[in-house]
C-alpha cells in the first residue's frame, strides 16, 4: 500500500507543502491565466526592442539573474541605467523568468531605456527569511564587483552605467527594495552608486488586521490567506508579520531616521488590501526626513494590477493605470 503524502499546508491554486517538508508549486488555479505563471525563455536577439538572457552570478551558490537589454536605436555613446529587480510572490512563489514579469519587465526596458537585472530568489518555506534579502544583497554586490572590473558580464561591462543604479520589486519584493537599500547604506558600493529605490506595492503588514485589510476587496494577486499563508511559511520560524523585513515601520525594526537611504519612488495602489500599513510606512519615511515621493494608482485599481497582463490589455482602466505606473517609474530614473 503506498502511503500518500499528508498536505499541512495549502495556498488555493499555488502551493502546497507537505508532512515531509516538500513543497508542490503546480498551478491548480483557472487554467486560463496558467501562461502567465510559466518560464519565458530568453533571446539573445532584439525582440519588440529587447534582448534578454539568463546569467549564473555565482557558480559556488548557483544564483542565477535575468538580464533585459533594450536596443540601442541611435548609436548613442551614452551608458543605461541599471534596475535591479526583486520579483513578488510572498517569498514562496513565482520565478524571474515567468511570464508575466517577461512582460513588464521588457517593456519598462523600453520605457527607461534601462538594462534590468532580475534575480531568480531563493524561496520559502526551503528557504525562509532573511534567504531571499540576502539572495538581494549578494546581485547588488555583483553589480559593484563588475563596476571594479571585478568579473565580466558583457551586457553590463559595455552597457551600464555603474552610477546610476536602481532597485526595484514587487509587492514582496518591495520588502526586499528596502532591505536592501538598508544593508547598502552601510556598505561601501564605489565606484558604484545607488540611485534610487522603487517599492511597487510592497508587503508591509502588521500583526493584526489593517482597516484596509478589513474593507477592501480581495483580489487574486492578493487575498488574506495568502498574505497570512505566505508569510507564515516565509518569517524565521517564532517570528510574527511584525518582524522588521514585514513592518520595517514597526517597533523591532531600525528607526527610519537612522537609516542611509537613497531616493525612494513608493508606489501605492488605491484599493490595495494593504495599502494602510504601506502608507504607515511612507509616514514613517517623512517623519524620519527620508527623501520619499509618493506615487498613488487610482481608478480602483488593486494590489499588482499592472502584472495581470489579461486586465493590462483588456480592461482600458487597468491599461491606462499601468502605463501611469511605468511613466512614474521611468520619470524617476531620468531625474536620478
Amino acid at each position: 500500500m503506498v502511503h500518500e503524502k499528508q498536505v499541512i499546508e495549502e495556498v488555493s491554486g499555488w502551493l502546497r507543502v507537505f508532512e515531509d517538508g516538500s513543497v508542490d508549486r503546480t498551478w491548480t488555479g483557472p487554467p486560463e491565466v496558467k501562461f502567465m505563471a510559466e518560464p519565458f525563455p530568453p533571446h539573445d536577439d532584439y525582440i519588440d526592442g529587447v534582448a534578454v538572457k539568463d546569467v549564473v552570478a555565482d557558480e559556488n551558490s548557483g544564483s542565477r539573474l535575468r538580464i533585459y537589454l533594450p536596443e540601442r536605436k541611435d548609436n548613442s555613446v551614452n551608458k543605461l541605467p541599471v534596475i535591479l529587480h526583486f520579483h513578488g510572490g510572498g517569498f514562496c512563489i513565482s520565478q524571474a523568468d515567468w511570464f508575466m514579469y517577461y512582460t513588464v519587465y521588457t517593456r519598462l526596458a523600453r520605457v527607461a531605456n534601462a538594462i534590468i537585472v532580475s534575480v531568480f530568489l531563493p524561496l520559502a518555506p526551503e528557504h525562509r527569511l532573511p534567504s531571499a534579502c540576502d539572495a538581494g544583497f549578494s546581485a547588488l554586490l555583483w553589480l559593484r564587483d563588475l563596476s571594479l572590473q571585478q568579473g565580466h558580464e558583457p551586457w553590463l561591462n559595455d552597457y551600464a552605467d555603474f552610477n546610476r543604479v536602481f532597485l526595484i520589486g514587487d509587492s514582496s519584493g518591495g520588502n526586499i527594495v528596502h532591505q536592501v537599500a538598508v544593508r547598502a547604506g552601510e556598505e561601501n558600493l564605489s565606484p558604484m552608486r545607488l540611485a534610487g529605490a522603487i517599492p511597487i506595492h510592497p508587503g508591509f503588514v502588521r500583526s493584526y488586521r489593517s482597516k484596509s485589510e478589513l474593507e477592501q476587496e480581495q483580489t487574486p494577486f492578493l487575498t488574506l490567506d495568502m498574505v497570512d499563508k505566505f508569510l507564515g511559511l516565509a518569517l524565521p520560524v517564532g517570528s510574527n508579520k511584525d518582524h522588521p523585513i514585514t513592518c520595517p515601520m514597526g517597533d523591532a525594526a531600525p528607526a527610519v531616521e537612522e537609516l542611509n537611504l537613497p531616493p525612494y519612488l513608493y508606489c501605492v495602489a488605491e484599493k490595495d488590501l494593504i495599502k494602510d500599513t504601506e502608507m504607515e510606512f511612507y509616514e514613517a519615511m517623512k517623519k524620519g526626513k527620508k527623501d520619499v515621493e509618493l506615487f498613488i494608482n487610482s481608478n480602483g485599481v488593486g494590489h499588482s494590477f499592472y502584472l495581470n497582463k489579461i486586465s493590462v490589455e483588456m480592461d482600458p482602466v487597468t491599461g491606462s493605470e499601468t502605463e501611469k505606473l511605468f511613466e512614474a517609474v521611468a520619470e524617476f530614473i531620468s531625474k536620478h
